[in-house]
């Protein structure tokens, strides 16, 4: 167990490092955050920043040497970068996780060699491969790169089998994966906490809309049947278990019209559709993620409310003093100083009594 008064190391300066900080400093933690940025909104709530690029193993050994334990606010860090460091301090997730979770073939498999429902999906290496996944997998699919997307990002709706050619063309020969279309009734996610010794407490699933690509809405309670709701918190436990995962996972899912429950993507940190639990929830997912990697009981995932986040895209942060001035919205922005098209400025939760 890592005492208070410990220093955590966080890879990333984004508003999840941000709120993992302000819970971290709740509990009597200090932050160390490693990002690159220029602009990075975790440092200004953080202990210390050391602002290097990832590949540079000097400043990571610094860090190394500063901070007793290191998690991550997003997954795509390189994994070189957390191997080099679990040499010095625990790394919370390991890179071992992150040799799955960074690339969508192998989460998938995964997912596919654990039993647990998943779209079908066609590795895609060759113009060839993309004409076959229009044949296998049926029109429209959705081409993504493996490694690298999120938001949205690194993803295409194909439509024709020429479209299909022509779009992996265009993405420069890079490895890319083919999905099956699927046609859900909604898309829910999970996320579960798992500390170093194995003990696992998930938050229940959560509806989300999205728009562009980009997480628009949460919804709790996800108003699902209590058989899928189930089935979906077993699903994020057990890949939790079989990726042995330290920190939190986030199982994103679809539900089928006919009821099944597929895995779309997983991400081992805390995620957008969490941001809930900051106002509606006994233990947020930052503070929860601070217990587990540090090896602390894990907190009570009781929920006092019911709630709706709306993420604050772009221009839509200009109304932040409507949110201030309702009584039933709690208002978060995350110091970013550029508004730009398509970029997260912060989220409202809305709270409702439970049952309302």
């Amino acid at each position: 167990m890592l005492p208070p008064g410990s220093t955590i190391g966080i890879l990333g300066g984004g508003q999840l490092g941000r709120m993992t900080a302000l819970a971290a400093a709740r509990l009597g933690y200090r932050c160390h955050i490693f990002a690159p940025e220029e602009e990075c909104p975790a440092a200004e709530v953080a202990a210390a920043w050391t602002r290097a690029a990832y590949d540079d193993r000097s400043a990571l050994a610094r860090f190394a040497r500063s901070v007793d334990v290191v998690t991550l606010e997003f997954e795509n860090v390189p994994r070189e970068a957390v191997a080099f460091l679990s040499g010095f301090v625990p790394t919370r997730p390991s890179a071992e996780v992150l040799a799955t979770t960074q690339d969508r073939l192998a989460e998938k498999e995964l997912v596919r060699r654990l039993g647990i429902g998943v779209t079908d999906f066609l590795a895609v290496d060759t113009p060839a491969d993309a004409e076959e996944a229009a044949r296998a997998l049926g029109l429209p699919f959705l081409l993504k790169t493996r490694r690298f997307g999120y938001d949205g990002k690194g993803q295409w709706r194909i439509e024709t089998k020429e479209q299909a050619a022509a779009a992996f063309s265009a993405l420069g020969g890079v490895p890319a994966l083919a999905e099956a279309f699927v046609d859900y009734s909604c898309e829910i996610s999970v996320i579960v906490a798992r500390t170093p010794d194995g003990r696992r407490l998930s938050y229940p699933p959560v509806r989300n809309e999205h728009r562009g690509g980009i997480l628009h809405r949460t919804v709790v309670p996800a108003e699902l049947p209590v058989g899928t709701a189930a089935r979906a918190s077993e699903i994020a436990e057990r890949l939790a278990e079989a990726l042995a995962v330290e920190g939190l996972l986030a199982v994103e899912m679809f539900v089928t019209r006919d009821g099944r429950v597929l895995v779309n993507e997983l991400a081992p940190r805390p995620h957008n559709s969490g941001h809930w639990t900051l106002d509606a929830c006994a233990t947020s997912q930052f503070e929860q993620l601070v217990r587990a990697i540090c090896g602390l009981p894990l907190g009570s995932v009781r929920r006092f409310f019911d709630a709706t986040m709306v993420n604050l895209i772009g221009g839509e942060v200009d109304d932040w003093p409507t949110f201030l001035d309702a009584p039933d919205a709690r208002l978060h922005l995350y110091g970013k100083r550029e508004v730009r098209p398509g970029r997260k400025m912060g989220h409202v939760t809305w709270l409702r009594p439970l049952g309302n």
